[in-house]
């Protein structure tokens, strides 16, 4: 995969359900294992007994440190002194750059000018050097192979890494040890990392439980991807949901087809109503991508009436100072 002018990027295979019990022992105690809690009320809404993995208690803050911490333990050790990169709006970037503060190496992030100020103090604050781009792809590649060409960094890419699906896949396996049986489990998608990396852990451990992977009404890529085949850029989207605005990768596209994740879309106004709900109801603080597999729930035609249900609360990164409820209010996570 060529993924910046003048280097290309390794291809990978396709992980195995087999490797995601490695990746749980690689992480154990490194990580935490987050609790899982209920309500009564989402559950009468819903019509359905939901569970939810609260990724928003995860280190930084959110899952995707699972899948950065696993990737940089699956370096040998002569790559990880050279320092690893990558390109993230957030989420990631922070989760990076706190391994790489641990492991007592340089991270290098490169940032497009858009990403919200709060997840960029958060990268500042593990130490991180940050470069910052136009808001294109192609920016954050240019930047990127740049980068790793002056440092020698190795790339860690947000999601079509094969040790990072692994990383963030031991969320659902967590949820589906301590829950039991379920008959569905819902995730965000955006670039798909968390989806495939939850295809594998119920294909390990539970192969009856359906996935389905929400994702909002105005960023639907993933949607359009998996239902004609090909990988669809994400082009101007349009949604509060910032942690959800990548395409898929050829990584996620093809675990995604192959365990024949479903796909749905959600509207704006369900997904605030969801993250408001969650705050006022579970008193937990959730961002806007989190929100929306609750949504997905709420709105109807994902679960059955009294089903088991699973939900991975994606992060709780929200901008505190701009949350999607207030009048004039704009992007709240």
């Amino acid at each position: 995969m060529n993924d910046g002018p003048g280097y290309t990027w390794p291809v990978q295979e396709l992980p195995g359900p087999e490797l995601i019990a490695g990746a749980a022992a690689r992480l154990r105690g490194r990580v935490h294992r987050t609790p899982v809690m209920r309500s009564r009320t989402l559950d009468a809404l819903a019509g359905a007994r939901l569970q939810f993995k609260c990724e928003n208690f995860q280190r930084v803050g959110a899952f995707k440190y699972r899948g950065a911490c696993n990737a940089v333990l699956s370096l040998s050790a002569a790559a990880v002194q050279r320092g690893v990169a990558t390109h993230s709006s957030g989420n990631h970037a922070a989760a990076l750059a706190c391994v790489a503060r641990e492991f007592g190496v340089p991270a290098y992030v490169v940032m497009p000018s858009t990403a919200p100020p709060a997840k960029r103090r958060a990268v500042a604050g593990y130490g991180a050097q940050i470069f910052t781009c136009e808001p294109t792809l192609e920016a954050r590649e240019a930047g990127l192979a740049e980068v790793v060409a002056r440092t020698g960094a190795t790339f860690v890419h947000p999601f079509n890494d094969s040790a990072v699906i692994l990383g963030q896949g031991t969320a659902a396996l967590e949820l589906l040890e301590e829950a039991g049986g379920l008959e569905c489990l819902v995730v965000p998608v955006g670039g798909g990392g968390l989806a495939a990396g939850t295809a594998l852990a119920v294909a390990a451990r539970s192969p009856s439980t359906r996935v389905v992977a929400a994702e909002p009404a105005g960023a639907d890529d993933a949607f359009r991807s998996l239902r004609d085949g090909v990988i669809y850029p994400s082009l101007n989207p349009k949604t509060i949901a910032d942690g959800l605005l990548t395409s898929l990768g050829e990584l996620t596209f093809a675990l995604l087809r192959r365990y024949r994740v479903e796909v749905v879309t959600v509207a704006e106004e369900a997904i605030v109503r969801a993250m408001r709900l969650v705050w006022e109801r579970m008193k937990l603080v959730i961002e806007a991508s989190a929100a929306v597999p609750v949504a997905a729930v709420l709105e109807g035609g994902v679960a059955e009436a009294g089903e088991r249900v699973g939900i991975i609360l994606s992060g709780g990164n929200a901008n505190l100072d701009s949350l999607p409820w207030k009048a004039g209010g704009g992007e709240g996570g």
